[in-house]
């Protein structure tokens, strides 16, 4: 009988997946001599089931306030990497036991940068730096042709840590600029190929190094013909000296292949908001980029006045311009509550996890969820619940009126498992990922 919620060992014995070497933990996903790969032969079935599931059901109330999350147990059947049914418990049944562990959205890192890191190797901060982002440019210059000299490795160990704490997706961000040329994206590519069956990702060619303040144009626009989903840009003014000339770039190369648009903006004043309004006048008169268009970071919302802000928030919405935030804490504080209310869409992500930008990175998604509850004093069962759309980017099981509205039949399954009663508690106490499923196949 299959078992989640036992040990490893036991767990991959029981369920005739063979993986070598999975790294649970971030000091064994850091350890050199430990690789994820799936032996073939022992390839997962494409149809399984799952008993005693914890799913949330509703909300309880005292008068208007919801005090607890209802739960109750459940059946998951599995079919071709989607849930084929959803039925009553049936604990004799001979299926994989979830022990009553509750089962959420696997989570989604949507902005990270898995090309250029230290992860996996001798630990390393952040060392004394001065010239601002130019001047990491000009670090990374030097830097970068020995950091791709084993980036594929280093790309897989983080992807094993973000395995290892429930995420099942990632949106990265590549370099693409004259130092590294295409390379940096090449040998992401292989350690997405080598993971492709337990992990999912989405492509921003990213110029680091700007558009113009180094000629990265003609590698972008090769790029932009490669696998890639997203074109991406860097503090337009700032940088490459020129708001409207660099988005007007951004934007053609997107149209012209068929891709989105993901811009870093770390510019915080005039400029910033000057950016933020063009990029919204360029998606309005071209519709087909709504849905398709994000700013990452973006610390210039954080800066608003209360009238402003949400004037931006509402103008963000009708274009449909998503917010990719990592919470950043300190003397900034972005006004994610007013996005959300808004109906800006607001997703997070880990950034850098240990490289020559940030040393903080954990790789945990409930942990952004977790910091975002605290940040802006959402400490209630309803609040906390609904910040776990930060670590899922978007879904969530309950709706706000407490009506369960995931999993469904015929959603991908992809799940994590996590010693938590309910959403709530995963989000407050940062619970534990005991198992994890991408596409039906599992992970661990």
């Amino acid at each position: 009988m299959n078992k989640i919620g036992m040990s490893r060992k036991d767990f991959i014995k029981n369920s005739a997946i063979s993986f070598a070497g999975l790294a649970l933990s971030p000091a064994a996903a850091a350890c050199p001599s430990t690789k994820v790969a799936v032996d073939e032969k022992y390839a997962p079935s494409t149809s399984y089931t799952i008993k005693n599931v914890r799913l949330e059901t509703g909300f309880e109330y005292d008068g208007k306030n919801v005090i607890s999350t209802k739960t109750a147990l459940f059946s998951i059947a599995i079919d071709d990497g989607k849930i084929k049914g959803i039925g009553p418990n049936d604990p004799g049944a001979h299926a994989m036991d979830a022990h009553g562990m509750l089962m959420l959205p696997a989570f989604k890192d949507m902005h990270i940068h898995l090309d250029k890191t230290f992860y996996g190797q001798k630990w390393q901060a952040v060392r004394p730096r001065s010239g601002g982002v130019k001047g990491m440019i000009a670090l990374e210059q030097q830097t970068m042709p020995d950091l791709l000299k084993n980036s594929t490795f280093k790309a897989e160990k983080i992807i094993e840590l973000l395995q290892s704490k429930g995420s099942a997706f990632a949106r990265s961000h590549v370099n693409i600029e004259p130092t590294s040329k295409l390379q940096s994206l090449k040998n992401l590519q292989k350690a997405i190929e080598n993971k492709k069956k337990v992990f999912g990702v989405e492509l921003v060619a990213f110029p680091q190094h700007g558009v113009y303040y180094t000629d990265s144009i003609p590698y972008l626009k090769e790029a932009a013909k490669m696998d890639i989903d997203f074109i991406g840009g860097l503090d337009p003014y700032s940088i490459d000296g020129a708001i409207e000339k660099t988005i007007d770039f951004t934007v053609q190369l997107a149209l012209d292949n068929n891709k989105g648009i993901d811009i870093h903006l770390h510019e915080s004043g005039e400029s910033g908001i000057k950016t933020v309004e063009y990029l919204i006048e360029k998606v309005n008169e071209n519709p087909t980029l709504k849905g398709k268009t994000f700013l990452s970071h973006c610390f210039v919302l954080g800066k608003l006045e209360r009238k402003k802000e949400e004037e931006i928030a509402e103008k963000l919405a009708g274009a449909q311009i998503g917010i990719i935030s990592t919470i950043p804490f300190g003397g900034l504080v972005m006004p994610i509550p007013t996005l959300i209310k808004r109906g800006v869409n607001v997703m997070s992500g880990n950034d850098s996890i240990v490289d020559h930008w940030n040393t903080f990175g954990s790789g945990s998604m409930l942990q952004k969820a977790n910091l975002a509850a605290q940040l802006y004093g959402y400490s209630s069962e309803f609040g906390l619940s609904r910040m776990l759309k930060l670590a899922t980017a978007g879904p969530l099981p309950l709706d706000d009126k407490g009506v369960q509205q995931w999993p469904k039949v015929g959603d991908v399954a992809n799940l994590v498992f996590l010693e938590a009663s309910c959403s709530a508690e995963a989000v407050s106490r940062i619970s534990n990922a005991k198992s994890l499923i991408y596409r039906g196949n599992v992970v661990y």
